[in-house]
C-alpha cells in the first residue's frame, strides 16, 4: 500500500510542476470564490497571521472527522496515509500536529499566501472543499498517531543544539517543541530533520513568505552549525507517548 502511494506522490510531484508556472492563471479562468490574498513578510504594514478569511471561518467550524478522512485522501499521496510523511524531508510529518496550525497553512497555500506549488493544485476548494474541509481534515491530521521514527541529523552536537534551542526557540515553541494550538506555533518534537533545514532556511531567507517576522529576527544571525545543531536535536525530541503510533503501523481507514 506504502508502495502505491509513493508512486502516486511522485505522479504528482511531477503534474504539479508541470502546472506551476499556470497557477494564477487557472485561478482566474475557473475559480470566482478564490480566498483573498493578504499582505506578505516584506510588504508594508505586514501583520503575521492577521484575522479573516477562511482561516478565521475554518476555526468557527464543528469538525466532521469523517470528512476529514475522506479529505486526507489526496493529503495521503504524499504525506502517506499514517501522516508521516517522508523521512527524508520531502513531505513533512502531519500527524498530531495542532489544528489551528494545519488550518492556518492550508488557507495561506490556497490564498498564494504561502508558495507551494507541488501541493497548491490539490488543495483548492474544487478538490478538496471549502472551509468546512480545511476544519474537518485538520482535526482529522491531529488524531493520528506520530511516526515513531523520525528522519534526523547526524547526532554529532546535540548538546549545542539543546542550548540553543532553550535559548531561542522555547518562548514560542516550548521546553518539549510541542507548539502552542491557541497561538498558531506548530508541534515541532518528531518533525523530519531535512524537513527543517529546508523551511527554516526559507524562512531565513525570506522565501517563506507567511514566516512570523519574530522567529526571522530571532535566527537571522544562526550559522550552518547552529542550524543543524538546533534542529537535529528538535527532530530527536520524543512527543509524549500516547502522541506516538508503533513502528510499522498503519492507518486501518486506508486498508
Amino acid at each position: 500500500m506504502k508502495t502505491i502511494f509513493k508512486v502516486v506522490a511522485l505522479t504528482l510531484v511531477a503534474t504539479a510542476a508541470i502546472g506551476t508556472a499556470t497557477i494564477d492563471q487557472s485561478w482566474a479562468a475557473g475559480a470566482k470564490d478564490k480566498p483573498a490574498q493578504g499582505k506578505l513578510l516584506g510588504d508594508k504594514d505586514y501583520q503575521w497571521n492577521a484575522n479573516g478569511g477562511e482561516k478565521d471561518e475554518a476555526e468557527h467550524l464543528k469538525p466532521d472527522l469523517k470528512n476529514g478522512r475522506d479529505v486526507y485522501e489526496v493529503c495521503a499521496a504524499c504525506h502517506l496515509p499514517e501522516g508521516w510523511g517522508q523521512t527524508d524531508g520531502t513531505f513533512p510529518q502531519l500527524a498530531g500536529q495542532h489544528p489551528k496550525v494545519i488550518i492556518k497553512q492550508l488557507a495561506d497555500i490556497r490564498a498564494l499566501n504561502r508558495d507551494n506549488p507541488t501541493m497548491y493544485p490539490f488543495a483548492l476548494p474544487d478538490q478538496i472543499g471549502g472551509p468546512q474541509a480545511i476544519a474537518d481534515v485538520a482535526a482529522y491530521i491531529q488524531k493520528l498517531k506520530m511516526n515513531p521514527e523520525p528522519g534526523v541529523g547526524d547526532g554529532k552536537d546535540l548538546e549545542h543544539g539543546k542550548k540553543l534551542y532553550k535559548d531561542n526557540c522555547v518562548r514560542c515553541h516550548g521546553e518539549h517543541g510541542e507548539g502552542d494550538n491557541d497561538k498558531y506555533y506548530p508541534r515541532l518534537e518528531g518533525q523530519h530533520y531535512n524537513y527543517l533545514i529546508r523551511q527554516y532556511q526559507w524562512i531565513k531567507e525570506g522565501k517563506r513568505r507567511n514566516a512570523n517576522p519574530d522567529m526571522v529576527q530571532q535566527i537571522k544571525t544562526f550559522t550552518d552549525r547552529d542550524t543543524k545543531a538546533v534542529l537535529d536535536y528538535v527532530s530527536r525530541i520524543k512527543p509524549p507517548a500516547n502522541l506516538i503510533g508503533t513502528k510499522g503501523w498503519q492507518n486501518p481507514d486506508f486498508q
